[in-house]
């Protein structure tokens, strides 16, 4: 099975040109909330497989499928139990290795999650590290270290887990160990030979039986500062991505991805490595993909900026230049499973959606490859009224980290239908939608010009048939206050950020706009919250 699935989308001569992830947009399909084909409630391998269609239809190139490996599931499956096998919930290594020949025969590749700085606590390794208590050869795997105070009580150092209290959990024998997750995901101690080793053969495995590369999640934590000191201050979570901490952006993980990188580059077919890494500047963040270490790394400087033409042109310099400082291309992301949709970040409602629609073709006209999160393309807002007896946010029940409200942007896709669960599946949804998601299908949305799936559709296929888009340059050019524009080779992109309609000069044809345009002689008058792509 193995060798007749890796070639498929290989021999195709589209397929065949050089850096193909440079420009390339990337759909993300959260397994558990993208369609279920037995009537679980649940999200799984063959759901997706049987709805590619609509991602060949949208016009994507690849698919990042989020960890669907055997775990308990205390975390949405990153607490990964044995990294080579499909947990029963999501199906089988045979519907695995259909989902990439499927893919490839529709000329998708696929990409999947490999979590690599922790394991779950079910994990053969990490039970054995408990029960062979202190002495086991298995603990040094992981970080097991003596308390502080008289009895070794307090925890060896003052680190915070990201989803809130210590990041260390004390034994039945009285040590700890590090978790900087929940305590279900105790951390990996890199600087043992056997994860390294343990880790080129998880690759190697996935590559073998096809996929296209990985991502990788938490890129940035693998190695910890020597002697793990206090960090001296609370509230850690906040810090993430704002300051280098001893526990993240250690420049010893470097080493690790370029290790990844050879082994990446022996395989055929330009398999590639995406970077979840959060850096404290755009120069850090660009390290991870110097020459010779991942391909991709998310911009979440991009993702967080604030809806003001000021604030994103000072993101999309500075991260176009750390790019460029290492021939790599940058990466636009607006929403993922771990933030608030953006139609709902971004004020929410009618403007938000606007906002929201405009912010994609600004992405989609940007130099380089872009992200779509599953149900952006739909416009789904966040889900924020879901009963807390249904959320299951490790976050959410530990409280002082992250918000905990993570569920609301992994509410299941609605497909078609009037009433839940929208097509997802035979059965209900684990987490349940809004009604008013009925005007928000795919079915309901499709063939409707003023959708924002129509809009998705047309900006991806502009996106592939103008040959100034993707990656390349870009140059700024005069505009208003409030006001963004630039040139791409062929093409003006105009963003209006402000309420107010914007007049401006006629640069063009238009070719795609996120809301209708008026026009007076040879001013066009861009409403509020609006982007437009001219043909120059």
């Amino acid at each position: 099975m193995t060798q007749e699935l890796a070639p498929t989308l290989r021999d195709q001569p589209a397929a065949r040109s050089a850096g193909w992830w440079r420009d390339a947009v990337i759909y993300q399909v959260y397994v558990r909330s993208f369609a279920d084909s037995d009537g679980d409630g649940i999200g799984d391998l063959r759901g997706v497989r049987d709805r590619l269609p609509h991602l060949a239809d949208l016009g994507v190139d690849a698919v990042w499928l989020t960890p669907f490996y055997a775990s308990p599931q205390a975390d949405g499956g990153y607490d990964v139990a044995d990294y080579r096998s499909v947990d029963p919930l999501f199906g089988d290594l045979r519907d695995a290795g259909d989902l990439v020949g499927e893919a490839h025969r529709l000329g998708l590749r696929v990409i999947v999650d490999i979590v690599p700085n922790h394991t779950s606590d079910r994990h053969a390794w990490f039970r054995a590290a408990l029960t062979g208590g202190p002495g086991a050869p298995e603990r040094g795997l992981y970080h097991f270290r003596p308390g502080r105070g008289e009895q070794g009580e307090l925890p060896p150092n003052d680190w915070e887990s990201v989803f809130g209290g210590p990041a260390w959990t004390r034994t039945d024998t009285g040590d700890w160990y590090l978790h900087l997750f929940a305590p279900e995901q105790p951390d990996l101690n890199w600087e043992h030979p056997a994860v390294r080793e343990e880790f080129t053969s998880v690759l190697r495995f996935w590559l073998d039986l096809g996929v296209d590369g990985f991502r990788v999640d938490v890129a940035h934590g693998m190695i910890k500062a020597a002697g793990m000191p206090d960090i001296g201050m609370r509230e850690q979570a906040k810090m993430i991505g704002a300051q280098v901490l001893p526990f993240f952006d250690q420049d010893g993980v470097h080493e690790i991805h370029r290790s990844w990188r050879r082994l990446l580059d022996s395989y055929d077919g330009e398999r590639i490595g995406v970077a979840e890494a959060w850096a404290p500047t755009p120069e850090r963040l660009a390290l991870y993909v110097r020459p010779d270490e991942l391909h991709q790394a998310f911009n979440f400087q991009f993702l967080t900026c604030d809806w003001d033409a000021t604030a994103m042109r000072g993101v999309i310099d500075a991260s176009l230049a750390a790019t460029r400082s290492v021939g790599a291309p940058t990466t636009w992301v607006l929403s993922n499973h771990d933030v608030v949709r953006h139609t709902t970040r971004y004020g929410g409602g009618p403007a938000g959606l606007g906002r929201a629609r405009a912010a994609a073709l600004l992405a989609l006209a940007l130099p380089g490859s872009a992200y779509v999160y599953q149900g952006e393309e739909l416009g789904l807002p966040e889900v924020a009224d879901l009963p807390d007896a249904v959320r299951q946010d490790p976050a959410f029940f530990r409280g002082d980290g992250q918000d905990g409200l993570r569920d609301g942007c992994r509410v299941p896709l609605p497909w078609s239908g009037s009433s839940q669960p929208f097509g997802f599946g035979p059965g209900g949804s684990w987490l349940p939608q809004p009604d008013s998601w009925k005007e928000l299908t795919v079915e309901a949305q499709t063939g409707d010009p003023g959708s924002t799936l129509e809009l998705y559709r047309s900006a991806i296929a502009l996106r592939k048939e103008l040959p100034g888009l993707g990656d390349g340059e870009m140059e700024w050019l005069p505009a208003p206050e409030g006001v963004l524009a630039f040139a791409r080779p062929g093409l003006v992109c105009t963003l209006n950020t402000l309420s107010a309609k914007a007049p401006l000069p006629v640069p063009g044809r238009p070719l795609l706009s996120s809301a209708a345009l008026e026009f007076t002689g040879g001013t066009a008058r861009i409403p509020g919250g609006t982007c437009v792509w001219w043909a120059v």
